[in-house]
């Protein structure tokens, strides 16, 4: 007689089973299967992707002091090889910065308003990002430290953008945009900020600023090797 509820016990343990251990991985699968309809990413100078572009990609939290001093020298070097090298930056708002999410959803509402202003709004936003630290804003709500981010932003790229910015904050598609920025990092084992791929290569020193010098280093040889053909010079990834 004791059979039946053996049974019975041990049935209702295996579907516990799948759906405790089995469901979660499912739901992973199912979340992750189609990607998204548009390549993340800010393309700097709207200098898009080619066969002979040299890529960069930089992950960048706006609120992130070592993110805020790459960007200069990126910069310089960027201006420095012109058309050779596209730069797209991807936003990672890492979670021990209490506002790095509500800035970097910013600048997707920005990008989406109007692409021109999306890099000025980052410049805006390492420049002054001491704003949006989390000491100075810990007394504050959520919807107060939006409301400072949507005034800030109207600031930076006009305030003619005021409302547009604010209604985009209640616009789900913005929050969708900020998260596949985040799940793309963690795709890449992007783990902090600033971190760089060079054509797909991960760069060393992942979270520290790389200085002008630095950057000439890695992309001159690449450079040479777009007329030489010769593969030698990617022995700095190798």
């Amino acid at each position: 007689m004791q059979r039946p509820k053996l049974a019975a016990t041990l049935l209702l343990q295996s579907v516990l089973f799948s759906f405790l251990i089995l469901s979660p991985f499912q739901w992973i699968v199912t979340a992750q299967s189609l990607p998204p309809a548009k390549l993340d990413g800010f393309f700097y100078k709207n200098r898009r992707v080619d066969s002979d572009s040299i890529v960069i990609e930089a992950f960048f939290d706006p609120v992130c002091p070592d993110s805020r001093d790459s960007w200069p020298p990126l910069k310089q070097a960027l201006e420095h090889y012109g058309s050779h090298v596209s730069l797209v930056v991807h936003l990672l708002p890492l979670p021990y910065h209490d506002n790095a999410y509500a800035a970097s959803r910013a600048l997707h509402i920005v990008n989406t308003i109007n692409p021109s202003t999306t890099f000025c709004l980052l410049e805006w936003f390492f420049k002054y990002q001491e704003r949006f630290y989390n000491a100075p804003t810990h007394n504050m709500s959520r919807a107060s430290v939006v409301d400072e981010i949507v005034k800030f932003s109207a600031e930076a790229i006009g305030n003619s953008y005021l409302s547009a910015i604010e209604s985009g904050f209640n616009d789900r598609k913005t929050d969708l945009l900020t998260r596949v920025s985040f799940k793309l990092s963690t795709s890449r084992g992007v783990f902090g900020t600033p971190f760089f791929f060079v054509n797909g290569f991960v760069l060393p020193d992942a979270g520290s600023p790389l200085d002008y010098n630095g950057w000439r280093k890695i992309i001159d040889p690449l450079v040479g090797a777009k007329g030489s053909k010769n593969v030698d010079s990617l022995h700095f990834f190798l």
